[in-house]
C-alpha cells in the first residue's frame, strides 16, 4: 500500500502561488508598519491657540513635531507628558516593535520552507512562518484600531484633531501581513483536492493516461 506522501504529485515544479503571494505581501507590510511606527503622524492637531493658523502638531508614539504649512519646517522633540502618559502610547510602542520583530522571524522561518531553489517545499516550516507573519499582523492591528477608536479622547490643545497617515499605513501593513501569513499557513494542510499546493493524486494522473486513446493509424 503506498504511503501518504506517495499518493500525491505536484503538477508544476514552480514555487507555489500561495508562497509567492505571502512572501511578497509580508515584506511590503513590514515596510509600511516600520514607517507607521517611527513616523510622528498618528494624529494631527490643528487650530492651536496662541499659535499661527498654519501651524499644527504631528503626534506619533515616539515623538511630536510642530509644523508650519507655509515654511515646511519641522520642530520635533516637542514635550507633552500628558500625551505620552496615556496607556495606548505605551501599548502601541510595545506591540508595534514586537510586530516588526515577529515579521522578521516569520520571514526567516518561511524562507527555508519555501525553498524556491528545490522541487518540493517544506510545507510545515513554511506554514509555521506564515503563522508568525499572521500573528505579527494581529499585533499591528490591535494598537492601530485602539488608537483610532480613542484618538479624539486623548488630551489635546485643540478640538480640531485628525487621523494621521501612520494610521492608514498601519492598517494597510497589518492587513498585508494578515493576508500573506494566512495564505502561507493554509499550505500546511492539503485541501481543495490539493489545489492549494498545486498537487494532484497519482491515481488520477495514471487514470488519465490509461484512458487516453492512441491516435488513429493512418492507412
Amino acid at each position: 500500500m503506498p504511503s501518504h506522501a506517495e499518493q500525491w504529485i505536484r503538477t508544476s515544479m514552480r514555487t507555489p502561488g500561495i508562497f509567492i503571494f505571502g512572501m511578497v505581501l509580508a515584506p511590503c507590510g513590514w515596510i509600511l508598519n516600520l514607517t507607521a511606527t517611527v513616523a510622528p503622524n498618528w494624529r494631527t492637531i490643528n487650530t492651536i491657540a496662541l499659535l499661527p493658523v498654519d501651524t499644527f502638531l504631528q503626534q506619533g508614539i515616539w515623538d511630536i513635531c510642530k509644523t508650519s504649512s507655509s515654511s515646511q519646517v519641522n520642530q520635533c522633540n516637542q514635550k507633552d507628558e500628558a500625551y505620552f502618559n496615556n496607556q495606548i502610547i505605551a501599548v502601541a510602542q510595545g506591540l508595534m516593535v514586537a510586530s516588526l520583530i515577529l515579521t522578521l522571524i516569520g520571514l526567516a522561518t518561511a524562507t527555508p520552507g519555501v525553498r524556491c531553489w528545490k522541487d518540493r517545499p517544506n510545507w510545515t516550516v513554511a506554514g509555521l512562518g506564515g503563522m508568525l507573519i499572521f500573528l505579527s499582523g494581529v499585533l499591528t492591528i490591535i494598537p492601530i484600531a485602539w488608537y483610532t477608536h480613542i484618538f479624539k479622547d486623548i488630551a489635546a490643545s485643540s478640538t480640531d484633531i485628525r487621523v494621521g497617515y501612520c494610521i492608514i499605513l498601519g492598517y494597510i501593513g497589518g492587513i498585508f501581513e494578515l493576508l500573506g501569513g494566512l495564505v502561507m499557513f493554509i499550505g500546511i494542510c492539503r485541501c481543495c483536492g490539493g489545489k492549494n499546493r498545486g498537487e494532484t493524486r497519482i491515481s488520477e494522473t495514471t487514470a488519465h493516461f490509461r484512458n487516453t486513446k492512441p491516435p488513429p493509424r493512418r492507412v
